[in-house]
């Protein structure tokens, strides 16, 4: 079956010389995990003034962040936590291990509708494999319990790439999940609409670039009214990451939190991740209430700093 839409074309490794990050026409480049079609390509057109930017496709998302890395973009937009799932490690890890020059400098909060999509409708009980990115599935649990249990399921590159495999197959027992826009763009049918299992899922986007870049995504609507930047701190969120050798005695993550505790600063998320290196060794992820411009973020961070080997801002934005 042909699809009623040819993709767009990935645009070119490397921007031109003239001009690093951003078209000819002066309009910046945004990485984004790729097809087109995908979800993270609609939280980028949802979020940002299409006119100022010019999308780029990659395959992974680790190729969006180092993107940013290497200067071959101004800035990307990837998912880093899910309400269901949980956080995307991969996204947490490139930027901890590769991307040490990357920032995050902003965030958009995308509602998650997945759909049921095969290249013609067919009944439920003619599907026997589902083809989706990884941490898609287990958002749709129950739906692929209870309908499709003996389904095997398949992993894809993204949602957009998932139905793109099922559009260019001759099988029609291959099903994706993926977005409506991804269906009509590859020629597909929706067999089925909104298999989450919560209305209410969500997936966190962050907006990423140069450490130090001073140039925010352009924002469809200022985050709580705009005034964040002017604020003093109020309206934003920070992201942090720390570890050290502390974390083999007792009492020591406590103590590193009871920085933030003792001020009275408000922490939205914390987890750990392992560091790649022996076993029992972690990495703590923190987004917290604030900037580093108000005097008491600035020394709980003075504070977690004596107690730890490293301590890294991974940025300082506007909240969603």
């Amino acid at each position: 079956m042909s699809a009623s839409k040819s993709p767009r074309a990935r645009a070119p490794e490397s921007p031109p010389e003239s001009s690093p990050g951003a078209t000819p026409g002066g309009r910046a480049r945004v990485a984004y995990l790729g097809p087109e079609g995908t979800f993270s390509e609609e939280a980028l057109l949802g979020s940002v003034e299409e006119s100022l930017v010019e999308p780029v496709a990659v395959e992974t998302i680790r190729d969006a962040v180092m993107a940013v890395q290497q200067g071959n973009v101004e800035w990307a937009l990837v998912p880093i936590e899910n309400s269901i799932e949980g956080s995307v490690t991969v996204t947490l890890d490139t930027l901890v291990g590769e991307a040490r020059d990357v920032a995050i400098a902003g965030e958009a909060v995308l509602p998650v509708r997945h759909c049921l999509i095969a290249r013609e409708r067919i009944p439920l009980s003619d599907i026997d494999t589902v083809v989706s990115h990884p941490h898609v599935p287990g958002q749709c649990a129950r739906f692929l319990h209870s309908e499709l249990p003996r389904a095997r399921i398949v992993a894809a590159g993204s949602t957009a790439e998932a139905v793109k495999l099922v559009a260019e197959r001759e099988e029609r027992s291959w099903a994706a999940i993926g977005t409506r826009l991804a269906a009509g763009i590859y020629g597909c049918e929706v067999i089925r609409e909104g298999i989450e299992d919560r209305e209410d899922n969500e997936t966190r986007f962050v907006w990423l670039a140069r450490a130090g870049a001073e140039a925010r995504p352009p924002l469809k609507t200022a985050p709580n009214g705009g005034g964040a930047a002017e604020s003093g701190g109020e309206g934003e969120k920070t992201s942090i990451v720390f570890w050290g050798p502390g974390a083999d005695r007792a009492g020591w993550l406590v103590l590193c939190l009871g920085e933030f505790a003792g001020r009275e600063i408000n922490l939205t998320k914390i987890e750990s991740r392992p560091r790649r290196e022996r076993l029992g060794h972690y990495m703590f992820f923190v987004d917290l209430e604030g900037s580093p411009r108000e005097k008491a973020v600035r020394e709980a961070l003075h504070g977690l700093r004596a107690l730890c080997e490293e301590v890294r801002v991974l940025g300082s934005y506007p909240s969603a």
